[in-house]
């Protein structure tokens, strides 16, 4: 379907035409997106109006400044966060982005260490259910993730302790077999060092500092239903975007 752009001001408008032909591949990474000469000539607007084109293609991470020769279209690295994986999820997906896949490392139980306890409500050593991904696209390692339920979660849902992926995720793997919804998170963000196996898995040095996320979900009766920790790939990055009004 054909984006309407004729609402927004016409640096973001053209802006948003550039971005269309980078995800469709007209422009790959390498190639230079329209100087600002070509663009007030291909666009008929001022010289300030062209002017901040370029800025919003790399801000937003699609293009990068390259000396001596303008401004070049780069390959993002967002990650997709379990929060975004939700939203994937419930439009119909599968929780992975084009040209992602999911390698499954390990499924067992464990006890609790004091942060997976305190996150799901349990005491420290209660028998939890870990299971830990690697996310890899076309740029690499996007993220080392792993996954906390209680045991009475991994009892009703085995599937979460088998080394498949989950059509439905976590989230969608809990809502079927115990009908419980996650209604609320909470994701912080810090930098960590890696810890050596993560650093493996991620290609980075042991204790290399890096982005961490976590994720907390509550179900409707205000429980908590699974707590995540994902480890970002090098060069990866966060983005959020909200409508204000």
């Amino acid at each position: 379907m054909v984006r309407d752009l004729s609402g927004l001001p016409p640096y973001r408008r053209i802006a948003e035409q550039i971005i269309e032909r980078i995800r469709s591949g007209e422009l790959q990474p390498g190639d230079r997106v329209p100087s600002v000469a070509e663009i007030m000539r291909d666009e008929n607007v001022s010289r300030a109006t062209a002017a901040r084109v370029p800025g919003v293609l790399r801000a937003e991470g699609w293009a990068t400044a390259t000396p001596g020769v303008g401004t070049i279209v780069s390959q993002p690295k967002k990650l997709t966060a379990g929060a975004d994986r939700l939203q994937l999820v419930r439009s119909g997906g599968t929780g992975l982005r084009d040209n992602e896949r999911v390698e499954i490392l390990t499924c067992e139980m464990q006890p609790a260490a004091q942060e997976v306890a305190d996150a799901l409500g349990l005491s420290p050593d209660d028998q939890v259910a870990m299971r830990r991904r690697r996310y890899i696209d076309d740029n690499g390692v996007a993220a080392v993730s792993a996954t906390w339920v209680s045991a009475a979660i991994a009892e009703a849902a085995p599937e979460f302790l088998a080394p498949e992926p989950l059509p439905k995720m976590t989230f969608g793997l809990i809502e079927d077999r115990t009908g419980r919804r996650a209604v609320r998170r909470r994701d912080i963000v810090t930098l960590r060092p890696a810890p050596a196996d993560v650093a493996a898995l991620l290609d980075v040095a042991p204790g290399a500092p890096t982005l961490v996320m976590t994720n907390h979900y509550w179900d409707q009766d205000g429980e908590p239903t699974e707590y995540a920790v994902d480890y970002l790939g090098p060069q990866r990055a966060l983005s959020a975007e909200y409508n204000l009004d």
